[in-house]
């Protein structure tokens, strides 16, 4: 579970880049907003990481986390947790 809920994150993570990516090559944003956004994304997988994989011992307390976020409708959003923290 925890395997397939890492997964599904990076996935959404790595279409932030894409969209970084499209929006550069149409002029929308500039190099360096594109690398604060690639650097963003890789304190955002950091995060994800040590909540999935961590010491290993950690699974099962993430397990039973994603479990009780799914109940309450609730899951957390790795690109904000990220950009809370550089405010």
């Amino acid at each position: 579970m925890v395997g397939a809920y890492h997964e599904a994150q990076l996935k959404l993570l790595l279409e932030r880049v894409r969209e970084g990516f499209a929006r550069y090559d149409a002029g929308a944003i500039d190099a360096f907003q594109l690398d604060d956004l690639i650097h963003r994304y890789k304190r955002a997988t950091q995060k994800l990481w040590s909540a999935c994989v961590g010491s290993g011992s950690q699974v099962e307390s993430m397990a039973r986390l994603l479990e009780w976020q799914r109940a309450e409708g609730e899951e957390t959003d790795w690109w904000e947790l990220v950009a809370r923290r550089d405010r």
